[in-house]
């Protein structure tokens, strides 16, 4: 699900996330959701508060726990590229005591056939830092959890959203 490719350069380690799930819903419907802000915050993990700041930015507090070190992260989320019903670029910039990080994440979603679309994402993510003295072992152990409680929470709100429906 996930892959992880790692460097080490300046107290910084940089990580490739690759991800893709197939889920019963079509392009329109996940493109609704994803563009929700109230929905994307429960998607996206560690989220607990998320702002619409402009058309397609967001303030964010993230709380994270990775290994032995957790934080309170604040910065900004910006969705670039944009083809509705298709997929946006996710720029992320996040602070916090224990490091910054900076992603750049493309998001895609695939038709699979009329009732299913592929959720794909791959994109960099650079952590400084305390945050990048943890290492690849534990940054890459994270990854993984992280994109399947993604994952996870995609299936369980998309779940809510077609029983209201």
């Amino acid at each position: 699900m996930t892959g992880g490719f790692f460097f080490f350069a300046f107290n910084q380690i940089g990580m490739e996330l690759k991800g893709r799930h197939t889920v019963n819903a079509t392009p329109a419907t996940l493109w609704t959701m994803l563009m929700d802000t109230d929905t994307l915050s429960k998607i996206v993990p560690g989220v607990s508060r998320l702002e619409k700041t402009g058309d397609n930015s967001y303030k964010s507090v993230l709380e994270i726990k990775m290994g032995p070190v957790s934080g309170s992260f604040t910065g900004n989320l910006e969705m670039e590229n944009i083809e509705e019903e298709k997929g946006f670029t996710l720029k992320v910039q996040q602070n916090s005591s224990i490091g910054n990080a900076n992603a750049a994440i493309k998001i895609e979603l695939i038709p699979v056939n009329p009732n299913e679309t592929e959720v794909a994402f791959d994109g960099d993510v650079k952590v400084t830092g305390l945050l990048a003295s943890m290492g690849q072992r534990i940054l890459g152990s994270a990854a993984n959890v992280l994109t399947k409680q993604f994952f996870a929470n995609l299936d369980h709100e998309l779940a809510k959203h077609q029983a209201a429906s």
